[in-house]
């Protein structure tokens, strides 16, 4: 570390401050610079740091801007020291997922036909955040496309989980993850479709916050040549603490561009401040969904500790709808998502694809296959169905505040760059596909609902398990205040072995 020692900055390179800033949440990190125990511009150093020590093992920070953390550092200090008042996040320094444009940054995607695709301009998350006061130090690795559970591809290669490195760390906001987990930023910003920010969340032992559908502006966050949101997609923030779950959405929610001359966003306040009374349903399996047992079981015991504390726990309540048609809307919702910027013989290898499923193959892989070639009435049919999903959500909310129940079947699993076809997962002594694993993230996508990732304890064999709370439309806040109540019961993000130094 390189401290700035003086009257207004304290010499902080030895002693317990300098041990725990690495981990400490980006809302604590904030408050230090605010009280000038700590300089932005010595915090910034302090990170870079650690991701040219720790980085080369996980492969998680792999656009680096540092320079221009600096001096961005540089003059939220000097602004402070003028009397400036200061915003949530001044002088925080942050990572940010590879998808998002930052000015003057490359943005691929992992696409290598993308390479030399520099923005021009930051996505409206990123003007937000920095008007926050935050500042970006680098961007973090995505799988191809965004299009899988594994973070890698031929631009910048595998990104490694800091629980053991021949394990994935999740994706596609892997690198995301990664870098919060190893103590790499003190804040990161991702996106989730089909459970981006979960389930690299539950992966590497951090929060996430998947937000309703339309009240984060996604623009900035596009394939290249793209300008319109595609359906079920949200950008969100991720960290190492619940409050700065809630700290960044703040910062970045409200109208876009398009409705800002009309719009205003007012989230309803968090239901409960207390975990008395609160009324939770559980739902740690479903009967055609493969579930680890110990997955299923953190359930269980995070109902049971929510119990003994005073909260209205079930195990049985459940939203009035087919969860298997629930499953096949998201599916085919997902599949069609996609179809944005692809080559002009997409559709011809899709629909080639899809021909080799029966009609009524109703497995995970064919249901998407068949998804790709959707016809717009199609199309229209499943919007129904998901509309009606969404109000019997709504009726189910009346009664209960929120449920929580698994993100992914497993644990991380060990790097699998096979086709996707052609992965095999064991869930306990189940041999499942890849495919099969949409479930859980899809209960709250489909409907647009909030869903916010929360370390829930290790497993036997020492990775983290991660589970989700799932809220009603706009009850964003209720989601991360559970979560922030939840750790002080059972505790909250630990630090992966290794990267404490």
């Amino acid at each position: 570390m390189n401290p700035i020692s003086g009257p207004e900055f304290p010499d902080t390179s030895d002693g317990p401050l300098a041990k725990t800033l690495a981990f400490s949440s980006a809302t604590e990190l904030a408050q230090l610079i605010r009280r000038k125990q700590i300089s932005s511009l010595e915090l910034t150093r302090y990170y870079i740091e650690r991701i040219e020590k720790f980085d080369r093992q996980l492969n998680a920070v792999v656009v680096r801007d540092f320079e221009r953390a600096l001096q961005a550092a540089k003059s939220s200090d000097e602004a402070l020291a003028r009397g400036h008042r200061p915003g949530p996040l001044h002088g925080v320094p942050m990572t940010i997922k590879e998808a998002f444009d930052v000015s003057g940054l490359p943005t691929t995607w992992g696409v290598p036909e993308h390479r030399d695709n520099i923005a021009v301009n930051d996505a409206t998350a990123v003007e937000r955040l920095k008007s926050a006061g935050a500042h970006v130090i680098g961007k973090t690795n995505v799988a191809l496309r965004l299009g899988d559970w594994q973070s890698y591809n031929e631009v910048y290669g595998t990104t490694h989980n800091p629980w053991d490195t021949r394990r994935t760390p999740g994706g596609s906001s892997g690198g995301s993850a990664a870098a919060l987990a190893a103590g790499l930023t003190g804040l990161e910003f991702a996106s989730d479709i089909g459970g981006s920010i979960r389930n690299p969340a539950h992966f590497c032992g951090v929060y996430g916050h998947k937000p309703t559908y339309g009240i984060v502006p996604t623009l900035g966050h596009n394939p290249l040549g793209v300008l319109s949101a595609p359906d079920l997609n949200v950008v969100g923030p991720m960290g190492r603490s619940a409050e700065d779950l809630q700290l960044a959405l703040d910062a970045v929610a409200g109208a876009d561009r398009f409705r800002s001359p009309a719009w205003k966003l007012t989230l309803p306040p968090a239901k409960t401040q207390r975990l008395r009374g609160l009324r939770v349903a559980i739902w740690p399996r479903q009967d055609f969904v493969a579930t680890g047992v110990e997955i299923s079981d953190r359930v269980q015991q995070v109902g049971q500790a929510l119990a003994r504390a005073g909260a209205i726990v079930s195990d049985s309540a459940r939203p009035d709808f087919s969860p298997a048609q629930s499953h096949n809307t998201y599916l085919n919702l997902l599949a069609s998502a996609g179809l944005v910027n692809l080559p002009d013989d997409y559709y011809s290898a899709a629909r080639s694809a899809a021909a080799q499923f029966d009609a009524d193959d109703e497995s995970p892989l064919a249901v998407l296959m068949r998804a790709r070639v959707l016809d717009h009435r199609s199309w229209l049919d499943h919007d129904e169905a998901r509309t009606r999903c969404r109000l019997q959500w709504r009726a189910f909310f009346d009664d209960w505040d929120v449920v929580i129940c698994p993100i992914s079947a497993t644990t991380a699993y060990e790097h699998d760059h096979r086709p996707k076809h052609e992965r095999v997962l064991a869930v306990d002594a189940a041999s499942t596909s890849h495919y099969e694993h949409y479930f859980w993230v899809g209960l709250a996508t489909v409907a647009y609902l909030p869903s916010t990732a929360f370390p829930a304890g290790l497993s036997r064999d020492g990775l983290p398990i991660g589970l989700q709370i799932i809220g009603p439309e706009y009850g964003d806040r209720t989601t991360i205040e559970v979560a922030r109540l939840i750790a002080q019961e059972l505790g909250g993000f630990r630090a992966p072995p290794g990267f404490v130094a």
